[in-house]
């Protein structure tokens, strides 16, 4: 069987362009630390930031020997299994696709689907995109989600559209979902648990804000969908789908020969990992990451091996679309780096305290839009809900009271800003390896889906705004 192209890879120009971002923002943390003041907190034996215990200190700024070196640096801190965990996930489900894509299972699995499906297209794009955003807002997944963007490309292509449109029912639906949040674990259960309150309680205004979330999406999707039917040419990724649409027409007319059985086991597989996918983050949340490389792992050998029963080229064909998945590793890498100069460096927790200050004696409204903009601040360095949630609840809880804001209202305030923005700042990993695996860059991103973020800002902010208003 002949080596096919891996459909997770990341061209040389997307690496390029990624890492010359990211260089930026790190030397620009490393520069902050020249002007700004430093300082630290305290943090109990959980991990929980000790509110009242910001101390500045009287050190020298950070080195610029440093700046360079963070990549490297972030492996000795707290961020380290985190960003090990996530890259073997990413290696992982690379190898998996490239043992899907040469065994036939790609293309014969989204040609059975588009034939099924190809009439329906507008419902496709909701109802695949309400799946992604449900999986977001119950179970906080997104960068597990990622994980299948390949697949929801080549489909999107197969059915008339084109890369933006996969990209936007995969991964800006998971993260508008993940942000809509409902029950997520890792943003509402963490700041419900400092914030000493149920994480059902007011989820009432949630489940609105959900459904109005998705309807927003919704538009804005089947919009861009119709602008495509009139004219493919005013698509932003017109010149490279044309590449993939000729790969698309040639795999067209190489269907395997056991098209229905290799059907049935990837399939089947699939089917095991969402219910998988549903157990792990029921009964086992923190272990997510490990259980899914496992999962993946496992899937990627036995599916292959009963398809092909070559089980040394199922091998083959998997470490080498691991290997094909390395730049990314190395970009997260630089994407951690900004969190970690910035506080090895002493001044995000000195701008952090600057804003709580601000807080006291504002009026409701004021204070809860100040906290908003908080969280957005941190956001840009700190992508992890929890690690963000345990490093703001616990110093804006004793003066929520104060201004009048209830604890459901700071949690809600807290998802608006910690969700929305993963797929808007570039210092977060997943959003530039989805982009990189998709080959769009940023600029093209940030252009498509820039009003949909100011119209998001827009309407979070009166809904806080609201919240104070009737009490929530």
């Amino acid at each position: 069987m002949e080596k096919s192209k891996n459909p997770i890879s990341i061209s040389a120009k997307s690496f390029i362009l990624v890492m010359v971002v990211l260089l930026a923002m790190m030397i620009t943390a490393g520069a902050s630390t020249y002007f700004l003041p430093q300082g630290t907190y305290s943090f109990d034996e959980s991990g929980q930031l000790i509110s009242g215990s910001y101390v500045q200190s009287d050190v020298d700024p950070y080195p610029v020997w440093k700046w360079f070196l963070a990549p490297l640096l972030v492996f000795s801190s707290s961020d380290a299994l985190n960003i090990i965990m996530v890259s073997l996930f990413l290696l992982t489900i690379s190898g998996f696709f490239a043992v899907m894509q040469n065994t036939n299972g790609i293309k014969i699995l989204v040609n059975k689907l588009v034939k099924r499906f190809s009439s329906k297209k507008h419902t496709v794009i909701c109802l695949t995109a309400l799946v992604f955003m449900l999986f977001g807002s119950f179970f906080g997944m997104f960068e597990e989600l990622v994980a299948l963007l390949p697949i929801i490309i080549i489909i999107s292509l197969s059915l008339g559209f084109d890369t933006m449109m996969g990209l936007g029912i995969c991964m800006l639906a998971a993260c508008f979902g993940f942000a809509a949040a409902i029950t997520n674990p890792f943003s509402i259960g963490v700041a419900a648990d400092i914030m000493q309150v149920e994480a059902l309680s007011g989820v009432w205004l949630r489940i609105l804000f959900f459904i109005l979330t998705y309807g927003l999406i919704c538009v804005f999707l089947i919009s861009y969908a119709k602008k495509l039917e009139r004219n493919p040419m005013l698509s932003l990724t017109y010149d490279l789908d044309k590449e993939k649409h000729k790969e698309l027409d040639a795999s067209v007319q190489e269907q395997s020969q056991n098209s229905d059985r290799t059907a049935k086991i990837y399939l089947i597989f699939f089917a095991v990992l969402v219910a998988a996918l549903i157990l792990i983050y029921a009964f086992a949340a923190s272990y997510s990451i490990p259980m899914l490389i496992l999962c993946f792992l496992i899937g990627s050998i036995v599916s292959g091996t009963l398809v092909t029963k070559k089980i040394s080229a199922v091998f083959k064909w998997f470490l080498s679309g691991a290997a094909s998945m390395l730049p990314a590793v190395i970009m997260i890498a630089f994407a951690s780096s900004v969190k970690f100069i910035m506080t090895d460096g002493g001044v995000l927790y000195t701008i952090v305290h600057a804003a709580i200050d601000l807080l006291s004696g504002m009026s409701p409204y004021a204070s809860i839009l100040v906290l908003y903009a908080l969280v957005l601040f941190v956001q840009l360095f700190i992508g992890s809900a929890s690690a963000k949630a345990m490093l703001i609840m616990p110093i804006i809880k004793p003066l929520c009271s104060v201004a009048g804001i209830s604890p459901e209202l700071s949690i809600l305030a807290f998802i608006f800003g910690d969700g929305f923005t993963n797929v808007l700042f570039p210092t977060n990993a997943v959003l530039l390896i989805g982009l990189s695996m998709a080959g769009v860059s940023y600029g093209k991103w940030f252009k498509w889906t820039a009003l949909l973020q100011l119209v998001m800002l827009i309407i979070t902010s009166l809904i806080l705004l609201l919240g104070v208003a009737i009490g929530y």
